[in-house]
């Protein structure tokens, strides 16, 4: 509504007076989904865009964050193979995350993505030493990757592709679901996300029901980043073969 909606014969009803403040729109819901898509990895890059390696490097956090994400793993595979002690295993990766955190802060730069970080591996570290399991360090990356296989096979059951949600919104194109082009290379995408935590869940929940932390850790690293990088990249280059196709058929049906 403009701020001369409902404005009487007098033109005085519905002004804004000198001196009040504009009232601010309040965003909707589906404004604030679309902002998360786009500060998500797929929102690096809009579905009619070419792929690049900078966009993937972005996507997955850029070198600070490849380096924030591989090294606390990394660090508890050295000291467990090591040590064989559990306490020292999970409190080198907590310091580092600190040390990132401070790192941050002197730097200047953004320090959520390194808190956020922190607070998971205190979270990880916490059940770990709850339990007295190695094991249990890994539980809650497992969890994340039992709901994320959820949703997006709950997604599909729906007929609701989760991919193709996030580029609709990407793209602010609601009624992607009626172009079969789309909604089919959507579900594609989806199964592929699928497939993702389908191959951790696989792998790894043996290694923890073996309490095998070592290889838990170890395939953390293997099945981490690289599956990722290589997944988004696929899905790229999907979500743009049916958007930028969709796009060029409407501009030769408007010529």
């Amino acid at each position: 509504m403009s701020a001369h909606d409902g404005v009487g014969a007098s033109g005085s009803e519905g002004e804004e007076r000198p001196g009040e403040p504009a009232a601010e729109a309040v965003p909707s819901i589906s404004d604030a989904m679309a902002a998360a898509a786009k500060r998500s990895g797929l929102g690096h890059v809009a579905p009619g865009e070419a792929p690049s390696g900078r966009a993937l490097l972005a996507a997955v956090g850029g070198v600070r964050g490849l380096v924030e994400s591989i090294l606390p793993p990394l660090l508890f595979l050295v000291v467990y193979t090591v040590t064989q002690q559990l306490v020292p295993s999970v409190l080198a990766p907590l310091g580092l995350a600190g040390v990132f955190i401070v790192a941050r802060v002197v730097m200047r730069q953004p320090v959520m993505t390194a808190v956020v970080g922190f607070l998971g591996v205190g979270v990880s570290a916490g059940l770990a030493l709850l339990s007295g399991r190695a094991s249990d360090n890994f539980l809650p990356g497992l969890i994340i990757n039992v709901v994320l296989l959820v949703v997006m096979l709950v997604s599909i059951a729906v007929r609701r592709p989760f991919i193709g949600v996030v580029a609709g919104l990407l793209t602010n194109d609601p009624h992607w679901r009626d172009d079969p082009a789309k909604a089919r290379v959507a579900l594609v995408a989806t199964i592929v996300w699928a497939a993702l935590p389908a191959l951790r869940l696989a792998v790894e929940v043996p290694l923890y029901l073996a309490d095998d932390a070592a290889g838990l850790a170890a395939m953390k690293l293997l099945l981490g980043i690289p599956p990722y990088a290589i997944v988004l990249w696929v899905t790229w280059l999907l979500i743009r073969s049916a958007w930028t196709g969709a796009s060029d058929a409407d501009a030769a049906q408007k010529a």
